[in-house]
């Protein structure tokens, strides 16, 4: 049957405020460059066609930038109208540069993420595909580790207890945060639950940027005796050469990526062969089309995969990466959906629903700050 062009005639953008239930803490707090978390700001893209279908996407952010990302949102939304909603690509590109003075990157292009996957849904939910279906997926599942419940505020018998519980729902691995001021309490925290979980279950930690060089290649070194899957974030995540270095003076697997709000930032990275494993967040980069395009030059690089945050989004695109990834499992969002994802055997499963497999529940609806509908 021949496709018949369809044209974007609704649009919908709303941001919500999602309360966290306890105040949360990593590296940046206790360096004093951040005050604790206590809510995370969303915006959604709601997108309706002339034929019926429907899109759902959204972006994010944390402690600043979610008004910013929602003034933009608005002022380039309605070059979308009218506009084919299969033609993804050309569509983002009329949307970056209708708001290109104030950059291509950070909360331009993460405004426009919400736009993009949204249009990705949208496309998938056409062809009665879930999203990793239509990417041509490489499994129906992927391995998932835990972020959650290892931050800095919790003790480390808050954080064995709710490894404990996160590896009995069946998830794979567990991280927990490091980059405290005191290197001994970090290391003495990454022993503790190395021997509570024994040599076997995979486990990582993540310095969020809060270590110099020097500090870093020390502890790197000291905690090569963990087995770690990985060492995340151990500098500013814009010193590609410091991060080269130490990717190659370790053992352990350096990861980074989630802080880059580009691909051409992330384009820097990889050939300054920065990591071993790749963390690009879709909502940061500018959405799916962005995602798949760092995927493309991670796979040529040979880098492992593992996307941060955003799991609802991240499983689908984690399935159709070709080497085998992990997808970062937060249940914060929770809330804000009225479908959950399964856990299996160490894995997330990819929806079978048509789309990213989500809507929005009663209770995003309620956390809603302000909207506005666009239409043709």
């Amino acid at each position: 049957m021949a496709y018949r062009a369809d044209s974007v005639t609704h649009i919908t953008l709303s941001t919500a405020t999602l309360p966290l239930r306890t105040p949360i803490s990593d590296a940046k707090v206790f360096t004093g460059r951040q005050r604790p978390m206590t809510e995370v700001v969303f915006l959604f893209a709601e997108i309706t066609t002339a034929q019926g279908y429907e899109g759902l996407g959204f972006s994010y952010s944390k402690r600043a930038g979610g008004p910013a990302q929602y003034a933009h949102a608005r002022e380039v939304a309605e070059n979308l109208l009218g506009e084919d909603p299969s033609d993804i690509a050309k569509v983002y590109d009329k949307l970056l540069w209708a708001g290109a003075s104030v950059g291509r990157s950070g909360v331009a292009t993460q405004a426009l993420a919400a736009i993009d996957i949204a249009l990705w849904d949208l496309k998938a939910k056409r062809a009665g595909l879930p999203l990793a279906k239509l990417l041509g997926s490489y499994r129906d599942s992927v391995r998932t580790y835990d972020t959650s419940g290892g931050f800095l505020h919790a003790s480390i018998e808050e954080i064995t207890e709710r490894a404990t519980a996160s590896l009995a729902a069946g998830i794979a691995g567990i991280k927990i945060k490091v980059g405290l001021p005191d290197t001994a309490e970090d290391l003495r925290r990454v022993r503790a639950v190395r021997e509570h979980l024994g040599p076997d279950v995979p486990l990582m930690v993540d310095a969020n940027q809060q270590w110099n060089r020097s500090t870093a290649l020390r502890m790197g070194r000291a905690l090569e005796e963990f087995n770690l899957t990985w060492i995340e974030e151990p500098l500013d995540a814009y010193d590609s050469a410091g991060h080269a270095a130490l990717a190659a003076a370790l053992d352990t697997p350096i990861a980074t990526g989630e802080m880059l709000a580009s691909v051409a930032e992330h384009e820097q990275l990889i050939a300054a062969k920065s990591c071993d494993v790749l963390q690009p967040d879709a909502p940061r980069v500018g959405g799916i089309t962005q995602f798949l395009r760092l995927c493309t030059l991670a796979h040529s690089a040979g880098l492992d995969l593992a996307p941060h945050f955003a799991m609802e989004i991240h499983v689908h695109l984690a399935a159709a990466y070709p080497h085998e990834p992990w997808v970062e499992h937060f249940d914060w969002l929770d809330p804000l959906f009225n479908e959950r994802l399964e856990i299996e055997g160490g894995r997330m499963l990819v929806p079978h629903r048509p789309g990213l497999g989500f809507s929005l529940s009663e209770q995003a609806r309620a956390w809603t700050t302000d909207s506005v509908e666009l239409t043709t």
